[in-house]
């Protein structure tokens, strides 16, 4: 990924502790982005939920999806590890396909992955897996308001290849349950730009999981 230009640090999803710096910089080269399963983060989980006791939970399903796009990419999202235990929580994969015949360049680098994105109501947020965030012991509820430095990136996905990305899904602080049970949308913008980062063509998608 290539940074291109620095805007300015906030707290994402409101106000709130600033605990973790994420993304400072930039850093590899501009082909196929594509992440690894992570490790454990060590954290505790919620065996809560709708589910019997020893037995994980809430578990994350995916209910609806966005159709296709007109921006050079196809998004789409799985689930990549279900319920939440003691050891990790929820995950889901998101990947983004080059079905075309050149090259093409995305940003925003971590948005279009939906990394660092909050579902609409602010109760759920969605972060790059196999990291160690301020959550509660045993319980997949964040402590503090996560700080990303506001940098718009980019990244180039070859023609017929894609680029994925692990995100581990946390309740936000605040919330009275360590993962709240019901259905949330999450939502992101998608854009194709030049190599100097100025936007050719843009569009929203997003999903709707449930959590119970």
């Amino acid at each position: 990924m290539t940074r291109t230009r620095r805007r300015y640090i906030r707290a994402v999803g409101g106000a709130g502790g600033l605990a973790a710096l994420a993304g400072c910089a930039s850093t590899g080269g501009d082909g196929n982005d594509s992440d690894g399963p992570p490790g454990s983060d060590g954290n505790g989980g919620d065996a809560g939920g709708t589910r019997p006791e020893g037995t994980g939970g809430p578990g994350v399903s995916i209910v609806a999806t966005d159709g296709d796009v007109d921006v050079g990419v196809q998004p789409s999202v799985e689930v990549s590890y279900e319920a939440a235990t003691e050891d990790r929580p929820p995950q889901l994969r998101t990947t983004l396909t080059n079905a075309g015949d050149e090259r093409v360049r995305v940003g925003d680098g971590r948005a279009v992955h939906f990394e660092y994105v909050y579902d609409e109501d602010d109760a759920l947020v969605l972060l790059p897996g196999g990291e160690e965030y301020p959550a509660e012991p045993d319980c997949w509820r964040l402590t503090d308001q996560i700080a990303v430095t506001e940098e718009y990136r980019t990244f180039g996905i070859a023609a017929g290849e894609s680029s994925e990305r692990l995100v581990d899904l946390y309740a936000t602080p605040g919330e009275d349950a360590c993962l709240p049970v019901g259905e949330y949308r999450f939502e992101t913008t998608i854009s194709t730009v030049t190599a100097d980062a100025e936007p050719e063509s843009s569009t929203t998608w997003g999903f709707s999981v449930v959590l119970e």
